[in-house]
């Protein structure tokens, strides 16, 4: 923006009270958040819950010059005011004049469910091959949008935004507003569904959004979307995308085989693409996005290489521990049919033997007969040991729940109720609309309430898995290094999820670990990688299968086997030492080691070894020679034990440099992650965690000040400092400290300063207008792991693994 006080009141029609000449840059909407007064208005916008002019003078006590209200207030000197009839349509007006002014490509996209998955997609998509604009989050609303627009500057080429309603006649005002030259209509759902009469005006009101389009990209898998759109806008260029056959755009082939790429037909021409997520939200998403890009021209080489590096959008469905040794899955985004369909999907993925669900009134949605109906149908298809209900409506239907079942008119009664606070070792499912606060329910049942987190994106580690594994022949197996808490990710609940999607083995360093899944319900067959002489009875207790590396521990392991009177041979694994040096039976001790195994009671379940320079192409010949040695050695075991063990070498960075040498299984660690050593690979890999805090305070500090420990940082000018509450008792190293660290506020980094405290460290943000409670990365993505590992001169490795437990564990699917 760069406009006078005289030009914004003729744009919008309003009147102006003081300075005409003043140039405004910037509006300000939140009087907390504002740091920067030169060339700012401050926007007091009145809605029906709240009045922005109860700020007014807060603004002005910042320094605020100008201010747009629906009412001038007495009493404020030095204030030049533009009176508006209306602040909201103030806002929408100078959005549709900002507009007009520049001549960009737009995309509007709009629907029930997917409008933000898909902008995010198509923006990361396009991006670098336009100067693009987006809207901010999920800014779609009345004053959602015009925000947004107020986005577009000179540079850009082109917009992509956002556009929601939640009752009739909203889309007229958004139109005039904003009218796409390219409108993209995604699912139809009963979300935002309530204050229509059916799902017919819905449709109509959403697709008014497309009246000055050029093209119309939609899912046509809706017969009545299909129908209304090409009845209406028969004259504009038409594309529809979904998984029915009878769409522009659709896959040809099985999409629910993972073991083949999706067969794209895109009008006449067909393609193949890999998609490793196959649920039908995330292909519907892919199509709309694949019909986009055609749009612009992409070869269909550069669509499948920009759907290999899209990221996925959390949709903040995600699981914490509980008190009581219960299981928090928090899942209040949205609730309609979908959403609740996917959320007892997701559960079915953990272990607990016991279910409790917390479900809320379906705000959105009209025939509640049929509805609860519906939901009470599918709920009792899950078992839950207990069910309680929260709100009027649904309390109504009580009955048709099979589940002991118990009602509440709001969360504060369930908060207080004794049978719900009595629930333990359980799953508990949290599913409500957002007017529930369920939030409070779930910050009563949290283990950890702190703000310092470490989320884990259970998705991404996925992907990642199966971009590794796309470098390997189907049959080979992969083993999942689990040990170290999961590489500081967390024990169970990432064994537990690898297991829900068929990891063939885990590995772990200690015993310990082991009985810990063990206990938790983890079945797949688990590698000890450090076999402590103490640990062997519980090895073979919870049926842990252990590393055996020197002949004094199969003397001892075997011993332990016959005293504790096991009859059947015992699984082992059995390492050799190709040039570690650390741990393993040389070539020279194999012949001692055929004859003492054929007369224990062990069967040889695998032999492997460990590579140490896979990632470094300086000591490939090095690393080739440690393969031969395994080959050798280990053909020479096989053919004397008459037995098929499984053989496997390869790490992370060997499955990406040295796939031809795969033999039976490979170990994934790191790589889970979204590290690599293989700049391609990493292109495709997808950041699996996020350690993140909010600011506790910010201070001004004058020149000369000193900030923190052994004053080790004294201002050089005035400046701001925030405080954050995470230090070196929650894994940050202390020598990050004094300006050698940094840490991510919206999208910026600023440097830490001073010594790092046992609790809490200080950054220096000058002029930045943050604020307090929000958002600071320490690392993913900005900085990124790998920045952050720099920082403290290490390897991603000790960066996760140092992080403290008291750190609460966050897993995202989204």
């Amino acid at each position: 923006m760069n406009y006078t006080t005289k030009q914004l009141a003729e744009f919008t029609h309003s009147q102006l009270i003081g300075d005409e000449h003043i140039v405004v840059k910037n509006i300000a909407f939140d009087s907390r958040n504002i740091f920067y007064v030169q060339n700012t208005a401050f926007l007091a916008i009145n809605t029906s819950k709240n009045s922005g002019e109860k700020y007014i003078n807060s603004a002005v006590e910042k320094g605020i010059s100008v201010i747009i209200s629906e009412h001038q207030l007495k009493d404020i000197p030095n204030v030049t005011w533009i009176i508006t009839e209306n602040s909201v349509r103030f806002l929408q007006d100078l959005a549709k004049f900002h507009l007009i002014q520049f001549h960009l490509k737009t995309i509007g996209i709009t629907g029930s469910n997917g409008k933000t998955i898909v902008k995010e997609w198509l923006y990361q998509s396009l991006f670098d091959e336009f100067d693009t604009v987006k809207s901010p989050k999920s800014f779609n609303s009345q004053i959602g949008l015009p925000i947004s627009l107020l986005e577009i500057n000179q540079k850009h080429q082109l917009g992509i935004f956002e556009v929601g309603i939640s009752k009739p006649n909203e889309m007229q005002i958004l139109q005039e507003i904003f009218p796409p030259q390219i409108g993209i209509l995604t699912h139809i759902g009963s979300a935002h569904s309530s204050n229509f009469e059916n799902e017919s005006q819905l449709i109509d009101e959403k697709i008014s959004l497309f009246k000055d389009a050029q093209i119309i990209i939609f899912n046509g898998d809706n017969d009545l979307v299909r129908n209304k759109i090409n009845d209406i806008y028969s004259s504009k260029k038409l594309i529809s995308f979904g998984l029915k056959t009878s769409n522009h755009i659709f896959i040809k082939n099985d999409w629910k085989n993972k073991n083949s790429n999706l067969i794209i037909k895109y009008f006449d021409e067909e393609f193949s693409v890999p998609v490793s997520k196959r649920d039908e939200a995330t292909l519907s998403n892919v199509l709309c996005v694949i019909a986009a890009l055609k749009e612009f021209g992409l070869s269909n080489s550069k669509i499948i290489e920009k759907l290999n590096s899209l990221k996925s959008i959390e949709m903040r469905l995600e699981s914490v521990n509980g008190v009581r040794n219960n299981l928090i899955i928090n899942d209040s985004f949205n609730l309609d049919l979908d959403s609740l369909k996917i959320a007892y999907q997701f559960i079915n993925e953990y272990n607990k033997q016991k279910k409790s669900l917390v479900l809320t009134d379906f705000v959105e949605g009209k025939n509640s007969d049929q509805l609860y109906e519906e939901v009470a149908h599918l709920t009792n298809q899950q078992n839950f040991s207990k069910i309680f209900l929260v709100g009027e409506e649904i309390s109504k239907f009580e009955s048709l729940f099979t589940s002991e079942t118990y009602t509440f008119i709001d969360t504060k009664h369930l908060i207080e109720n004794q049978q719900f606070n009595l629930i333990e070792n359980e799953l508990i499912l949290l599913k409500g609309a957002r007017k529930f606060e369920i939030e409070k329910v779930k910050s009563h049942l949290e283990l950890q309430k702190h703000d310092t987190v470490l989320e884990v994106n259970l998705n991404a580690i996925l992907h990642n898995i199966n971009i590794h594994k796309s470098l390997l022949k189907p049959q080979t197996k992969m083993m999942a290094m689990v040990k170290a808490y999961s590489y500081g990710l967390g024990g169970y609940e990432i064994a537990e999820f690898l297991q829900h999607h068929h990891i063939d083995y885990l590995g772990v360093a200690y015993a310990d670990e082991g009985v810990d899944l063990r206990k938790n319900g983890i079945t797949t067959p688990i590698m000890v990688m450090n076999p402590e002489q103490h640990s062997y009875d519980i090895i073979i207790d919870y049926d842990l299968e252990p590393e055996i590396y020197s002949f004094r521990v199969l003397e001892l392991f075997n011993e332990q086997l016959i005293r504790k009177g096991i009859q059947q041979k015992y699984p082992i694994h059995i390492k050799l030492e190709t040039g570690m040096h650390r741990l393993g039976f040389k070539g020279n001790e194999l012949d001692e080691l055929i004859h003492k195994l054929k007369s224990t009671h062990v069967k040889v379940k695998s032999i492997f070894s460990h590579l140490s320079a896979s990632d470094d192409p300086a000591e490939k010949a090095y690393t080739l020679d440690q393969i031969n040695i395994f080959k050798n050695n280990s053909e020479k075991l096989i053919s004397a034990l008459n037995d098929e063990p499984i053989r496997h070498i390869l790490n992370t960075s060997g499955i990406v440099h040295y796939s031809d040498y795969q033999f039976d299984m490979v170990r994934i660690g790191i790589g889970m992650v979204g590290i690599s050593t293989n700049p391609e690979i990493k292109k495709k890999l997808q950041s699996a965690v996020r350690f993140k805090t909010v600011i506790s305070q910010i201070s001004e500090v004058n020149e000369g000040e000193s900030v923190g420990y052994n004053r080790r940082f004294k201002a050089e000018n005035t400046t701001r400092i925030a405080t954050i509450p995470v230090g070196y008792a929650d894994g940050i190293p202390r020598l990050i400290g004094n300006k050698r660290g940094k840490v991510g506020i919206d999208h910026n980094t600023f440097p830490i300063v001073g010594n790092v405290c046992m609790d809490m460290m200080m950054i220096n943000i000058g002029e930045f207008p943050a604020k307090e409670g929000e958002e600071v990365i320490i690392f993913n993505s900005n900085p990124s792991l790998e920045e952050f590992a720099d920082y403290c001169q290490t390897i991603p490795y000790e960066v996760l693994t140092s992080i403290s437990r008291r750190v609460k564990r966050i897993y995202i699917k989204d």
